[in-house]
């Protein structure tokens, strides 16, 4: 029996969104000043009044833009060997862990950046489906390649990885609405199954 996993990252297999954590660890004076200057700007996001890539892409562009891949890789690993596998939930690494990996795909589905995802995703064997970091001679633009994987984006980046594969049973585990269309999609849609 051929199975697909799609598995949503923050909230779902962690306790914690990683973005705020990252940015922090990464640097902490940097992070403190640009989060109070973004405060209005997660205000009109929390009313629904702002896009949520546009903030985003701001916010992580004030931290880590025309910094080196080199750099944010290193400290994208420095912050995986401190935080895993605490911020990861018990239950979902256990069930992780007990996945017949003969005939199975297992995706991470995040719309957190792979530059500190990536880790996570070597380690927990699955492939990364994520939004991506872009990078030009080495150098954060501050841009993402293609849109923010969320939502709408979730499933067509899945379909887009999977191509035509078929499988007997696609199995998809989310915790918010940009979840929602990935598991509508699945045979079976787990909500908040991990907390």
């Amino acid at each position: 029996m051929k199975k697909l996993y799609c598995f949503d990252f923050d909230g779902t297999l962690t306790y914690k969104d990683t973005m705020f954590m990252y940015l922090k660890f990464y640097d902490s004076t940097k992070f403190r000043i640009q989060f109070l200057r973004h405060v209005p700007l997660f205000i009109l996001l929390k009313l629904k009044l702002a896009e949520t890539e546009k903030v985003k892409k701001s916010f992580i562009g004030s931290i880590l833009k025309g910094q080196t891949q080199e750099k944010i890789e290193m400290k994208s690993r420095q912050f995986f060997e401190e935080h895993y596998p605490k911020i990861v939930r018990e239950n979902a690494l256990d069930f992780i862990k007990n996945i017949d990996r003969n005939n199975t795909q297992s995706l991470l589905v995040t719309a957190s950046l792979d530059i500190w995802v990536k880790p996570f995703a070597e380690e927990l064997k699955m492939e990364l489906v994520s939004t991506r970091a872009e990078f030009k001679n080495g150098i954060f633009t501050g841009n993402f390649i293609g849109k923010n994987c969320n939502g709408k984006e979730k499933l067509l980046r899945i379909k887009a990885e999977i191509h035509d594969s078929k499988y007997d049973k696609i199995i998809a585990f989310g915790d918010t609405s940009g979840d929602r269309q990935m598991l509508k999609w699945a045979n079976e849609g787990h909500y908040q199954f991990f907390h």
